[in-house]
């Protein structure tokens, strides 16, 4: 099969076809969410909790970034790949290009997601501009754990507000998708119906263009408290690639989010 194609990508959203994303950090879990048809992985920054332990996302580098978004390209020849950019790695343009750069070049990735609104614009039409594709993320942003904390975002109308036109901000600037995480779902289906790019959802409600979760959390083996926006697929199937199916048909059909799992 050929790889999946930001032109696809787009199109699904067109057709109103579900896109389905998980995140995965090594070959074996590249090859899996493959063989399950998975259309797009991020390789997140969310492996800072989920593989080494740390309370938040801050200490990831681009090495390990770079690492890691490698070891899912060698595993993966279909799905589109995204990377995160991790913390403090585009704070000024030509910086984030740089940085960008090796994750495409010698990472492997298609596409880089940056977090937040007005403030990296003009880092986001630089790495257009060099031919990089770009993922927006508004909403929860765990790189701002210490500004913002872990909560829902755009609750209130000013903060909708504001979203929404960070929002069409981002795809002004050349954003070619955007991640909304834990924003109110009426909030997220607005954003989703007004934008032209597919607007992927995590805690965000089932109208978005498609869902994301890590994929530690929908296999339920993340230590601590299920997430309310997740589920646990793997309890439900006999093995891991199964779970992966479930997750996959689930978002598909619009069975995933239910109503419990959104704000």
């Amino acid at each position: 099969m050929a790889r999946i194609t930001l032109h696809q990508l787009q199109a699904m959203k067109a057709k109103a076809e579900k896109i389905a994303m998980l995140t995965a950090y090594d070959a074996s879990f590249g090859a899996l969410l493959e063989k399950a048809g998975i259309e797009v992985i991020l390789v997140g920054d969310s492996l800072g909790t989920v593989l080494h332990g740390a309370e938040h996302t801050l200490s990831v580098t681009m090495t390990e970034m770079i690492y890691h978004t490698k070891q899912v390209a060698y595993g993966n020849q279909t799905a589109w790949v995204i990377a995160d950019l991790p913390f403090m790695s585009y704070s000024k343009p030509e910086k984030a290009l740089d940085n960008a750069a090796a994750l495409l070049a010698k990472g492997g990735a298609q596409m880089v997601k940056l977090e937040g609104g007005t403030a990296i614009l003009d880092t986001v039409d630089q790495l257009v501009r060099c031919g990089i594709p770009v993922c927006g993320h508004l909403g929860l942003l765990p790189q701002s754990v210490h500004r913002f904390g872990y909560r829902v975002q755009g609750r209130d109308g000013k903060a909708a507000k504001e979203m929404m036109r960070q929002a069409e901000q981002l795809e002004q600037a050349g954003a070619s998708m955007l991640v909304l995480e834990c924003v109110p779902a009426t909030l997220a289906a607005d954003i989703t119906a007004t934008l032209s790019i597919p607007v992927i959802g995590i805690g965000a409600g089932g109208a978005c263009d498609g869902q994301v979760l890590v994929l530690y959390d929908m296999l339920g083996i993340t230590p601590g408290k299920q997430l309310r926006f997740s589920h646990n697929f793997l309890q439900e199937t006999d093995s891991v690639l199964d779970a992966v199916k479930a997750y996959r048909q689930a978002v598909k059909t619009g069975h995933f989010p239910a109503e419990k799992h959104q704000y």
